[in-house]
């Protein structure tokens, strides 16, 4: 009805609930970081560690199991959610963005960097000294936190923008697990270890010879867990392994078809026998992965993840503490890594598979975004705690300056950020989607003229036309949005403005729908307030946002959907036949606009058009018709 099947291309389903989850489970993390703060550092601060080392233990007849609830914490729950992780890796790789090499390649490249060049800063600043074994630390990104803190700048940071870190972040998870399971693991039990392997092969084998049984899968999943925690390598490696090797599939139409039959049968003689088959063959259609990952992915975000913080971010932060961490080593080594580190390492691990044609960058992503994007980055916290842990097992007081410098590292990596995406934005750019070429000057045909039909703001007579192709969507449009405003108060009735669709459907998965949101409006006479509302709300226009909206203006945005769509398709054909090849395109007096989108370059160009008007009064781009 409203262009799904394109907007799912553009972004999938799957990894766009991904990042809401992730994004919308930022604030619980950031409570329980405080709370665990807060904890260690009240008068009663001392029962924070009693608390977490306090023994739990699991007895079977003579035999025990016995952890501190930090280590279930670490070791247990944190193995669940390496094991959504691992999920996502076989989603991405099998049906997701990983499939193509070329998209996977920059944020791989990009990861390599991140997690490199920290982990050298680190290590020079600790060359000889007793924290040097750290140099893990600051090698991991906080997905949560970094999806969390883009919401907040919002349409600056577009969607690609997100799935880039994203990706990013998942090759970080994996490089930091491996990282765990290579360099931090002491007291290797081999036997135990080919116990684990033994296990794993076991899992491997049922799902070759495709036998599917959960309790099968889940009890040898806890035995890999078990000989893993056993021999010495971190368990949280199980996780991640275990995950990678749950089935996923894209559906297919025959178990589509089916479904739908079966789910017609059931409306129509409904019985416990169809039930049981409809349910079962919808089922199917969605893979386990991407069903597991549904329901796992939530409790790792807004539970799993929050406890984790509890119980390793308790720091006491007095005088004392940060006198020592102002001149500890581990702590200027981890923020240098975080803030420094991260950022050379994601720019440069950019520019290099760019520069050297290995991959493409998607999504109209200019540098500004890019290096906003690798500085908030350094926000490391769930795997830096988690190395921390490990790293400095043995010594409470770098434990302490190690979690400071993560702390003040990554606050100062999300005000760099911050900064960046405020100051250094690329105010010129446009939105542009993937592999377009703009028509060469010869090429171009003249600017349609403007009709009854167009959107126009200003009087018929004016001495200057501004023609918009724009998209709801793009985030260079929206700051336009401001600026078309304080030109239209600045000229007054010397300017008249136009905007026509230019929906980019490959890089803005809900720009269409927005399109004929607007188109809608148009028929009930609000078309410059729906306008308004959609460039106000950038960051929701899901159909239903969108119905929402119209719903204030009491009208059904879906009524008589083939003429608004063929509407929407003649101004995007238009402006293509007359040079746009992106968002925003500027037209003034029928002349393509090539400077920047500011308000001064598009003020100057106006005072041109002004300066150069015929004497005549006549308009190059023509009057309406």
């Amino acid at each position: 009805m409203t262009e799904r099947s394109v907007a799912s291309r553009a972004v999938p389903e799957g990894l766009r609930s991904f990042l809401a989850t992730e994004t919308g489970s930022t604030s619980v993390l950031l409570a329980a970081t405080g709370a665990g703060l807060l904890w260690a550092n009240l008068p009663f601060g001392d029962s924070y560690e009693a608390f977490w080392h306090t023994r739990l233990s699991v007895t079977l007849g003579a035999d025990a199991f016995s952890l501190d609830l930090r280590e279930w914490v670490d070791d247990g729950l944190m193995a669940l959610f390496f094991f959504v992780i691992g999920l996502e890796i076989s989603r991405e790789i099998t049906v997701g963005q990983l499939r193509d090499r070329r998209v996977f390649a920059v944020p791989f490249v990009a990861a390599l960097g991140g997690m490199a060049v920290p982990a050298l800063l680190y290590a020079l600043v600790n060359m000889d000294g007793p924290g040097a074994g750290g140099w893990g630390v600051p090698m991991a990104s906080d997905t949560a936190f970094v999806l969390g803190l883009l919401a907040v700048i919002g349409t600056r940071c577009p969607e690609p923008l997100r799935v880039f870190l994203l990706t990013l972040a998942v090759v970080d998870d994996v490089g930091a697990i491996l990282v765990v399971a290579v360099f931090y693991t002491e007291d290797l039990s081999v036997v135990a270890l080919l116990v684990a392997v033994a296990l794993f092969g076991l899992i491997v084998a049922l799902r070759w010879l495709r036998v599917w049984r959960g309790p099968a899968y889940v009890l040898l999943g806890l035995g890999v867990w078990a000989a893993m925690l056993e021999s010495g390598v971190h368990p949280t490696l199980a996780g991640i392994l275990l995950g990678a090797t749950v089935v996923v599939y894209a559906p297919k139409d025959h178990q589509i078809l089916r479904a739908g039959e079966l789910v017609q049968a059931l409306s129509r003689e409904p019985s416990p026998e169809l039930a049981r088959q409809a349910t079962r063959s919808v089922q199917r259609t969605v893979s386990i992965n991407e069903r597991l990952q549904l329901r796992l992915h939530p409790w790792t975000g807004y539970v799993i993840v929050p406890i984790f913080a509890l119980a390793n971010a308790g720091v006491v932060l007095n005088g004392d503490t940060l006198r020592q961490a102002a001149t500890s080593r581990v702590t200027l080594g981890i923020v240098a890594g975080l803030l420094a580190g991260k950022f050379v390492g994601v720019a440069l691990g950019t520019w290099i598979p760019l520069r050297f044609n290995w991959g493409d960058l998607g999504g109209g992503l200019v540098w500004g975004q890019l290096l906003g994007g690798a500085a908030v980055s350094g926000i490391g916290f769930t795997v830096s705690l988690f190395i921390t842990g490990l790293a400095f097992a043995d010594d409470p007081a770098l434990q302490s300056e190690a979690k400071i410098g993560i702390i003040a590292g990554s606050l100062l990596a999300a005000g760099l950020g911050f900064v960046i995406f405020r100051l250094a934005w690329n105010r010129g750019a446009a939105c542009a989607p993937p592999g377009a070429v703009p028509v060469t000057e010869a090429e171009r045909e003249p600017l349609a003229p403007v009709t009854r039909r167009d959107h126009v703001l200003g009087r018929a007579d004016a001495p200057v036309t501004l023609v918009e192709y724009g998209d709801y969507e793009c985030p260079y449009c929206g700051q336009a949005f401001g600026v078309l405003e304080d030109l239209q108060d600045q000229y007054g009735d010397r300017l008249r403005f136009v905007f026509r669709h230019f929906p980019l459907r490959e890089v803005h998965p809900h720009a269409f729908s927005a399109a004929l949101c607007s188109e809608a409006a148009a028929d009930h006479g609000v078309f410059w307030e729906m306008h308004e509302v959609l460039f106000g709300h950038q960051l929701a226009l899901t159909d239903a946002d969108l119905t929402a909206y119209c719903e204030r203006f009491g009208f059904d945005p879906w009524e008589d959907l083939d003429r608004h769509r063929d509407r929407v398709n003649a101004d995007r054909e238009s402006g293509e036949r007359a040079g746009a090849a992106g968002t925003p395109t500027f037209f003034i007096n029928g002349n393509l606009h090539e400077g920047p989108h500011d308000l001064a370059s598009l003020g100057a160009a106006i005072d041109a058009a002004l300066a150069g008007r015929d004497p005549s009064g006549a308009c190059h781009i023509g009057g309406e018709t």
